[in-house]
């Protein structure tokens, strides 16, 4: 009789345990490939994947993913001034994406011109929010946002 020899609780301890966790740069890595909503889910895992979620360079990553070429980088102080790239993703980027079929994400790659539109959407927004047009004085009104248009379907 031929007897399987079976790992002893002991064999089990010495093996090294990998907790992704314990690898930043490989979590990094994951979550940068990540689409806008599930990054979100992931900050809801626990405290250090909230944290890193957080992290600007994450959005950026997630908010040109779909650009032909980066923009230069005089635009991320603008960006960064003016919110920062999450903030970016949700006003402009992901409206745009979430009218977008699968197949076209995959293969769609963003133009300059599509990009510095994207950009400047996201300036008229920050300063339409913040009362400065529009508006006349002080505390614009969000729900009245000339941003409203890309919510709508449009037929063409």
């Amino acid at each position: 009789m031929h007897h399987q020899k079976t790992p002893s609780s002991e064999d089990k301890e010495k093996r090294p345990k990998f907790f992704i966790n314990d690898h930043i740069d490989i979590l990094v890595e994951i979550l940068k490939r990540l689409d806008g909503p599930s990054l979100g889910v992931a900050a809801c895992v626990c405290r250090l994947w909230s944290t890193l979620a957080r992290n600007d360079s994450l959005w950026e990553h997630l908010c040109f993913r779909h650009v032909s070429s980066p923009p230069p980088s005089s635009v991320r102080p603008v960006v960064v001034a003016l919110g920062g790239y999450k903030r970016l993703y949700r006003v402009c980027v992901r409206p745009v994406l979430s009218r977008l079929s699968d197949s076209d994400l995959v293969r769609r790659v963003w133009t300059r011109d599509e990009v510095q539109l994207s950009l400047s959407l996201f300036c008229v927004d920050y300063y339409e929010r913040s009362g400065r047009l529009g508006g006349g004085g002080g505390g614009g009104d969000s729900s009245a946002s000339s941003l409203m248009f890309l919510c709508n379907t449009v037929n063409v």
